[in-house]
């Protein structure tokens, strides 16, 4: 066969057209380093504290079989999983954190030109996985005080939605929805919508009209929550989550799945740290204690902080968002800003939340 050299200069490789309106995702910067400051990165919602030491342990056991393949299956993870949780283990799919299993459930929903419904602002994520299976991503804006406007999103639920997000608590705005209201907004949307809750930041809720989402996928067959291990359990280096769904919708995702997806020394911290969840939930306390000492300061000093739930601050700060970031950054603390939407700041170390407060209390002093 014989190859027209020119051939190779015809033009560029052919992509998806749907590159071209695809959101990036921005991750958080890496501290700025300052002079005669400790610097801080508050800005991709890293749990502070380190892995156990018995989590630790069982990791370098377990790295003198890197040569080998990890269980595609996920069997011991699975099975402690569905012991905790109460469920059967065929309704528990994994993945590569929360962020990997929410793949594989847009593209075992969706489509070409099928619609997934989500807050705005919501998890950057949505969009781009949205955008890259092929749908169309519909974005509800927030209500007031940063929540989710949920009669707003299930009027935005059409013939073509497949899939409907809730994040509980939000990302970034932290705030979380109330039992009822997510009952009132599941009795509006179609049984065969499938509804996922995203709880990523579960552990650090102390709301007391939260939801009981596995009660809630109990009782209703098109209902999947959510969860990952990166956020209190501290994993978040190692990518690992899981999704609790019926049994057809969590064989779907299984198909879905990355062949491998969840690495061998992921799966045994994942099962080591559901043993250590008493040593860690301590540590878990203490963040939740630092966000309400942060929230109670910053409120004090004048700023309109929305109820949070996570393990994070939200400041809606508008077209000032860039200019907070830009303070924060001079003080050695690298913050989240959101366009003009505003800036998210994790709780770290107290160390790190006190240069936060005086920083924020300048910045609002100076406006």
């Amino acid at each position: 066969m014989t190859v027209d050299p020119g051939a190779h200069a015809a033009g560029p490789v052919r992509l998806r057209t749907a590159l071209g309106s695809l959101p990036a995702y921005t991750p958080g910067r890496p501290a700025t380093l300052r002079d005669g400051l400790v610097a801080y990165k508050i800005s991709s919602n890293e749990n502070p504290f380190p892995p156990l030491p018995s989590v630790l342990d069982v990791v370098r056991d377990a790295a003198a079989g890197l040569n080998r393949y990890p269980d595609m299956a996920v069997t011991a993870l699975t099975e402690a999983l569905a012991a905790r949780l109460g469920v059967p283990a065929a309704r528990i799919s994994t993945g590569p954190g929360s962020v990997g299993v929410l793949d594989q459930l847009v593209r075992a929903t969706c489509d070409d030109g099928d619609e997934v419904v989500f807050a705005w602002r919501s998890f950057e994520a949505y969009p781009i996985l949205t955008t890259l299976a092929g749908a169309v991503p519909v974005m509800v804006p927030l209500a007031p005080g940063a929540r989710h406007d949920l009669d707003a999103m299930a009027d935005a639920v059409t013939e073509r939605t497949r899939l409907v997000l809730v994040c509980t608590p939000n990302n970034p705005t932290g705030t979380s929805v109330g039992a009822a209201e997510l009952d009132a907004f599941l009795d509006r949307v179609p049984p065969h919508v499938l509804v996922v809750i995203d709880e990523a930041y579960l552990e650090f809720v102390d709301a007391p009209d939260a939801p009981d989402a596995l009660a809630v996928h109990a009782a209703r067959p098109n209902v999947v929550v959510l969860r990952t291990f990166s956020k209190a359990y501290g994993l978040a280096g190692l990518r690992v989550g899981y999704a609790v769904a019926h049994e057809p919708v969590a064989e779907a995702l299984r198909k879905a799945a990355l062949p491998f997806g969840v690495g061998s020394l992921a799966q045994v911290a994942a099962v080591a740290s559901l043993d250590a969840f008493d040593e860690l939930d301590v540590r878990v306390k203490e963040i939740v204690a630092e966000r309400e000492r942060v929230v109670a300061a910053l409120r004090e000093q004048g700023w309109d902080i929305p109820d949070q739930q996570a393990n994070f601050v939200w400041f809606d700060l508008g077209e000032d968002t860039a200019a907070f970031a830009q303070a924060c950054d001079a003080e050695g603390l690298t913050v989240r800003p959101y366009l003009t939407d505003g800036v998210r700041a994790t709780i770290a170390e107290p160390e790190a939340n006190d240069r936060l407060v005086e920083v924020a209390g300048r910045f609002l002093a100076s406006r």
